[in-house]
């Protein structure tokens, strides 16, 4: 049975789901960032999803990446599937901007968090919520 893990439930918010993900925004208001974790118990790797469920993942990855760099106008939009530190399948897409904190140089360990404010976070999903189609059903807020 499917679970979120432990880091990921500490260090996002769930907003959305679809019938492959759910879609999580990253507690760090530094930058758009929002991550795609398919909804399959103990996968930690792309290859061990079936290849439907493999070919659903980069659809929603893509469709995600497009309305990410269409509301956010990025300079660069990273997408990457890591699992270093969270064995759980999980697929990062974050907005990158060269005026951003820690360009060029990866997100991680580089700045502190900056939390969201209630207005900010309800922007954030809001913005997001509008350009992608029924896909993902959002969390009432």
């Amino acid at each position: 049975m499917f679970e979120l893990h432990e880091l990921l439930k500490r260090d996002t918010y769930q907003i959305a789901e679809s019938d492959l993900c759910q879609l999580l925004l990253h507690k760090d208001a530094n930058y758009p960032w929002f991550i795609l974790v398919p909804k399959r118990a103990d996968i930690t790797e792309i290859f061990q999803l079936t290849e439907q469920e493999q070919s659903q993942l980069l659809k929603e990855s893509s469709l995600l990446s497009k309305a990410l760099c269409q509301v956010f106008s990025a300079d660069k939009l990273n997408v990457a599937a890591l699992g270093n530190v969270c064995p759980q399948l999980h697929v990062h897409h974050i907005v990158r901007f060269k005026a951003d904190a820690t360009w060029p140089a990866p997100v991680w360990g580089k700045v502190d968090a900056i939390e969201y404010t209630e207005r900010d976070f309800d922007g954030r999903v809001g913005v997001i919520e509008s350009v992608l189609d029924s896909t993902f059903i959002f969390n009432e807020r």
